[in-house]
């Protein structure tokens, strides 16, 4: 009996120890779960325009890239910088043009461009009327409903109708007194003859018979910054590793775009716009990927960068020259591109 009860207790010790090494084993072997980084992003508005920006989320280049990355809206530009300004968000997606008012304002901690989105402006002339023959002395005499004095849309739209000889000032009755959000709804419930808009509203007005595209002001203006991806300085050193991994996934996200069909794209990125059909998407992304709109590197380069003051000049609203290596860092997406 003893030396059964010995042998008992032999056993049960050796299941025990076998245990212990299985579980070590198992353990050890099993992969770490990689811990990912957050980063609080926040677009100056929801849009198509922003295609490539909704696929590094929906093809998980961010999260490859180990970047939890928390995405808001602003709706406007004056609101995204300021929430980027006041520490709300790590990165901010917007006009490249807020960059140099802040900057202009004397900034301790100036914003810094680091990666292009978008290349061309994104907005569309919309006749309320029909016009098969469209030529630009048509808006004379007319009431043009534009955007906001000093943002992107309205520098640019005011600089492809000076080069049409338009002046906005005396040809136009314009109005810019509506809020950005506001724009469509004003337009459609009867004010204007012409109106500046983004997609996919431009698209959904056509179809539904409000208004007709007769022009784009992407391919009047040609290349410019119009929208980037934007970090404080001070973000830019003390997070450098953070702002390459999140170029690398925009770099990717750009060449997935662009080695894409429309429809594919459509399809990615309809989670980021469930009120809208996807074959409006894709009519839409691909009206702008025909125009060149979106960028297929984020290199935001000085020949794109002086046309942006250009514009913002012609505007009468450039506070002060600013050079290009003093508010955008190249290396960053030449390194990647490499």
């Amino acid at each position: 009996m003893k030396k059964w009860l010995k042998f008992s207790i032999s056993l049960f010790l050796i299941g025990i120890l076998v245990f212990q090494l299985t579980a070590c084993t198992n353990q050890n072997s099993s992969p770490k779960v990689k811990k990912l980084e957050k980063v609080r992003l926040s677009e100056v508005t929801r849009s198509i325009f922003y295609a490539p920006e909704y696929v590094a989320f929906a093809k998980g280049f961010f999260k490859s890239e180990g970047l939890d990355v928390e995405l808001t809206t602003a709706f406007g530009g004056d609101k995204t910088m300021t929430t980027l300004l006041s520490g709300g968000a790590d990165i901010a997606l917007v006009g490249s043009e807020t960059s140099i008012y802040v900057y202009a304002r004397g900034s301790s901690d100036p914003v810094i461009n680091f990666a292009q989105l978008t290349q061309t402006d994104g907005t569309f002339l919309v006749s309320r009327n029909k016009l098969d023959n469209f030529t630009w002395d048509q808006l004379k005499g007319k009431t043009y409903l534009g955007q906001r004095v000093g943002g992107m849309p309205q520098m640019v739209g005011e600089f492809v109708l000076k080069n049409h000889g338009i002046d906005p000032k005396t040809d136009l009755h314009l109005i810019q007194n509506i809020d950005f959000a506001n724009i469509p709804n004003a337009f459609a419930s009867g004010t204007g003859d012409f109106v500046q808009l983004f997609e996919p509203t431009a698209s959904i007005f056509e179809k539904t018979g409000k208004g007709h595209i007769v022009a784009s002001f992407g391919t009047e203006s040609g290349h410019v910054p119009y929208t980037t991806f934007m970090a404080k300085q001070s973000f830019m050193k003390e997070k450098k590793n953070v702002v390459v991994k999140f170029t690398k996934a925009i770099y990717k996200a750009q060449q997935w775009v662009k080695t894409h069909k429309a429809d594919e794209i459509a399809t990615a990125i309809q989670p980021f716009f469930k009120d809208s059909d996807v074959k409006l998407i894709e009519t839409v992304v691909d009206r702008y990927k025909s125009q060149g709109s979106f960028a297929t590197d984020p290199i935001l380069d000085e020949q794109e960068w002086n046309n942006l003051q250009n514009i913002m000049k012609e505007a009468g609203e450039l506070p002060k020259q600013v050079s290009h290596k003093t508010l955008v860092n190249t290396a960053i997406a030449e390194s990647v591109k490499k």
